[in-house]
């Protein structure tokens, strides 16, 4: 059954980049759009540049890296994990654990952590890298896991939470949730406050549990599968959930960008949308990445568009981050772009990676770290 799983997941990543260039079974895929010219207004600089492995690998993956105080935790498909000094990128101790790692990277309180896809949660010690502890959960991890410092919550390929004592990867509880029939293939990462534990699941649905005993505190449906075929009904919530002060962001695939009340999950505000990542937030606004390859800035008070950019049609874009005054987005090419948060026109432009540059760019202070699906990690300032 998990090779037919698999093959779904397979099966879905590769239709859905087809949807907005596909109106009938007579009309051909249509090309990623080409890169718009322009003058650039921002000079990206790169202040350094290390391989991480092989990178992404070919499955999919989205292994995010992940920052803790001046480190920078990044891991490839192949088992390898790298601790490097952000500012220098000056490896600080580098691991093999010799799995097929496929849920990366987790960092905070001491540890890091990773999932693989023979079901396993790896924690290690932050400043050294020696393996804290290993523990065996129901299904593949395709999503880094979360901790809040006492405890370590996981999201599993068949839409289980799971959480971990962060101590000893002891299970605590386990949160069992009917996975739908056809997914995108991943999951979102889980956010742990104190009180919670929060996740998206493939039905389109948010669910919010309480971090001591895993009970559910609220649940919110984000998005409603409609159609007839299995591929019209995908309703996955694949992309990062963000949290900022008491709300919560989240968007889903065919369904909607929506706005929650993280204590009660009531929804502020919602907006259609289709969206297989994540949100970022700024100044009043909120920025997504569509499915169909524009990006587009929506206004935190009345849900309106600010803005909406398609230039960059059917280029398979990242979750977009807030990058100083601008918004930060890769593609399917490797090219890292930078939109005006005022109006959404290309300000700046660099290319990372040839393999392409699938995962969110993290964005801490000053800095921006891009890491391309070939390995590339690459540090990044504004001049």
């Amino acid at each position: 059954m998990r090779d037919v799983r698999s093959w779904k997941y397979a099966l879905v990543l590769g239709l859905a980049a087809l949807v907005v260039g596909c109106s009938s079974k007579d009309t051909k895929e249509l090309p990623p759009a080409e890169l718009p010219k322009f003058t650039a207004e921002v000079q990206l600089k790169e202040e350094w540049s290390r391989s991480v492995g092989v990178g992404q690998g070919k499955t999919y993956n989205m292994l995010q890296p992940a920052v803790d105080g001046d480190t920078i935790f990044a891991a490839d498909v192949e088992g390898k994990i790298v601790a490097l000094d952000r500012y220098t990128g000056k490896v600080r101790w580098s691991k093999n654990l010799k799995r097929p790692i496929s849920g990366a990277v987790g960092a905070g309180y001491g540890q890091v952590l990773v999932g693989t896809l023979q079901g396993e949660v790896i924690s290690l010690d932050s400043a050294s890298g020696e393996e804290q502890w290993r523990t065996r959960v129901t299904s593949e991890v395709l999503a880094a896991p979360a901790t809040n410092g006492d405890v370590v919550v996981v999201q599993t390929q068949d839409d289980r939470l799971i959480a971990l004592e962060a101590a000893s990867g002891n299970h605590r509880w386990i949160y069992e949730s009917t996975p739908a029939v056809l997914t995108l293939r991943g999951t979102s990462t889980p956010i742990v406050t104190n009180q919670l534990a929060i996740a998206g699941l493939s039905s389109g649905k948010v669910i919010a549990l309480d971090t001591r005993r895993g009970l559910p505190i609220w649940e919110q449906r984000v998005a409603i599968p409609t159609g007839r075929s299995e591929l019209e009904r995908v309703v996955d919530i694949d992309g990062n959930l963000l949290l900022s002060g008491g709300t919560l962001y989240v968007s889903a695939y065919q369904g909607r960008v929506e706005a929650l009340d993280l204590e009660s999950g009531r929804p502020l505000w919602q907006r259609e949308a289709s969206s297989y990542g994540g949100v970022a937030q700024g100044y009043g606004s909120v920025y997504v990445s569509l499915a169909s390859g524009t990006v587009e800035a929506i206004d935190e008070r009345s849900s309106s568009a600010l803005w909406s950019n398609d230039a960059l049609a059917r280029r398979q874009l990242s979750t977009p981050a807030v990058f100083s005054s601008y918004v930060a987005v890769g593609d399917k090419e490797g090219y890292l772009h930078l939109l005006s948060q005022v109006d959404g026109r290309f300000v700046g432009r660099i290319h990372v990676d040839r393999h392409g540059l699938r995962a969110r760019p993290l964005v801490v202070g000053d800095w921006l770290y891009a890491y391309g699906n070939g390995g590339e990690l690459v540090a990044l300032t504004i001049r």
